[in-house]
């Protein structure tokens, strides 16, 4: 059976493991007689280890220190974030936590700003669609969204897309929940539904607040 300090050590191996291997996701999933760890790797999860089955909680519970959340609650779902440190960069990390049949199933999504390029002529399209996707989002009014699975680079493209349009002449906010990267320049704020900090209620002050543009969302 694993001790405190080998489930602490456990936890940093499979981060680190996934920081230097491209890995977009880590999924903590407890079934009936089965701990298992999976990465998600270019869009597919694979099985990575099956962690002692008796260490489960323990295992949830050093996850769960790691970015701030209640380790006493087992019947709710949280959400967190941390940032972990690899050599020569530190990985933003965002937490999600769901109670489930078994016990609490974790993922971790790794936000890596250096593989990330905030840049529209990089989002895959062709250069007709980038012209069209550049002209829309230079038009003085009208909305844009951006919508797809899990993983199909909405954040991105968004990221983007404020950082083409971002200058001194425009006031732009966003709503996010939570705050994937920070963009210079550009004011961001972060949903808090604990004391009632809600996408509707940020809204409501945005629209005081003398904005140009204005970014809500919420990753899937």
């Amino acid at each position: 059976m694993m001790t405190r300090i080998h489930v602490v050590q456990k936890v940093n191996q499979l981060l680190t493991s996934a920081a230097s291997t491209g890995v977009s996701d880590i999924h903590f999933e407890p079934f009936e007689d089965v701990f298992r760890a999976r990465f998600r790797i270019d869009g597919v999860l694979k099985d990575v280890e099956h962690l002692p089955y008796a260490q489960k909680e323990e295992i949830i519970s050093r996850i769960k220190i790691m970015s701030d959340l209640d380790i006493a609650e087992k019947r709710r779902p949280q959400d967190g974030k941390l940032v972990f440190s690899v050599p020569g960069k530190n990985i933003d990390v965002r937490v999600s936590v769901l109670p489930t049949q078994f016990g609490e199933k974790v993922v971790l999504r790794l936000l890596d700003r250096e593989q990330v390029k905030l840049d529209v002529s990089s989002l895959g399209m062709d250069d007709h669609e980038i012209e069209l996707f550049r002209k829309c989002i230079h038009l003085p009014y009208g909305m844009i969204l951006v919508t797809g699975p899990t993983g199909s680079g909405k954040t991105t493209s968004l990221y983007s897309a404020l950082s083409e349009i971002n200058s001194e002449e425009v006031n732009i906010t966003t709503i996010e929940d939570p705050i994937e990267y920070n963009l210079p320049g550009i004011n961001q704020t972060q949903v808090h539904d604990k004391i009632n900090y809600t996408f509707a209620s940020i809204l409501r002050t945005i629209l005081r607040q003398d904005p140009d543009i204005i970014m809500s969302y919420e990753p899937t």
